[in-house]
């Protein structure tokens, strides 16, 4: 018994005075990195930047920041992946400056981050308006940092009607949505959480309130500035000049942005492939979440 006492205390005082136990000493709790990066004076963009192994980066919707893909980092860090989401300017917690908010700027942005991190190999992801930003971004950079592109029901080629592309909104409803952020923009965002999902109720209230709580997050200025570029932008010209492979992730009864965008897409991008979502409207990261987080991980794996 003694023996065994004399064993134990000689080792409790073993580790004790390793460096990890020593007094005053810290052990780190993370890797330490950054989460605001600053783009340009007096400009930061907020970063969640988790894992390590082949980075996929992602941009949220509009007015969404990067707190959407609460689902997408908790699956894709255990698969062994650095996952990044990049709140742009005006969204969420990224600084919301007075300025431009169209594609060039959120293109510039995102090369910025990509460089700070020295971000090499990665899967580039948008949603919804994001996917029309990270489409702009290949074509701006000639896919700088990027192997691979995943839209996620993307607002894009053009999000908008137009003299010979019959797809998307109208005139009338895109105009009516920009009024709306000047105007009523709670209500706005409160009713475009309802036409988030396939039907009604086919996510809680709870999720609901959650989305409904980020797009509150959004400058308001920034949401009437980045929608009215979105309503200008044309994409089509870019799309035959994309020479890297392209998942387009598409919700079958989207309501918000027409599957036949994802149509669109897949006839004008050359290396690219379709994953249709048969059971989901825009939230299809929420809808299908399971589906949604395996094809990611497989088409970043493959």
């Amino acid at each position: 018994m003694k023996t065994t006492t004399l064993i134990i205390s000689y080792l409790l005082t073993f580790f004790l005075s390793q460096p990890a136990f020593s007094q005053g000493k810290r052990i780190p709790a993370s890797v330490g990195r950054a989460e605001y990066i600053e783009v340009e004076k007096n400009v930061r963009l907020h970063v969640t930047d988790l894992g390590e192994g082949q980075p996929i980066v992602l941009i949220h919707g509009w007015p969404l920041n990067n707190a959407m893909y609460e689902y997408q980092y908790q699956y894709l860090v255990r698969k062994g992946f650095r996952v990044i989401g990049i709140s742009l300017r005006g969204f969420g917690k990224s600084d919301k400056p007075y300025g431009k908010y169209d594609f060039d700027v959120f293109s510039d942005d995102i090369k910025v981050v990509l460089e700070k991190l020295n971000i090499q190999n990665a899967v580039l992801g948008g949603f919804s308006m994001g996917g029309a930003v990270v489409l702009h971004y290949i074509d701006k950079y000639k896919a700088a940092h990027i192997s691979k592109l995943a839209l996620f029901a993307a607002a894009a080629p053009s999000w908008k009607q137009r003299d010979g592309y019959p797809y998307g909104v109208s005139d009338e409803v895109a105009d009516g949505l920009i009024q709306a952020t000047k105007t009523n923009r709670q209500d706005l965002i409160a009713g475009f959480g309802k036409d988030f999902p396939a039907q009604e109720g086919a996510i809680s209230k709870n999720v609901e309130k959650w989305l409904e709580n980020i797009n509150l997050e959004a400058s308001p200025y920034a949401i009437t500035e980045s929608i009215t570029a979105l309503r200008d932008l044309d994409l089509r010209p870019a799309l035959a000049k994309i020479n890297i492979p392209v998942a387009i992730f598409h919700g079958t009864k989207d309501k918000l942005c027409d599957f036949s965008l994802a149509q669109q897409l897949n006839q004008g991008i050359k290396n690219s492939y379709i994953v249709k979502f048969e059971n989901s409207g825009h939230s299809l990261f929420f809808e299908e979440m399971e589906k949604f987080n395996t094809e990611l991980e497989k088409f970043a794996k493959n």
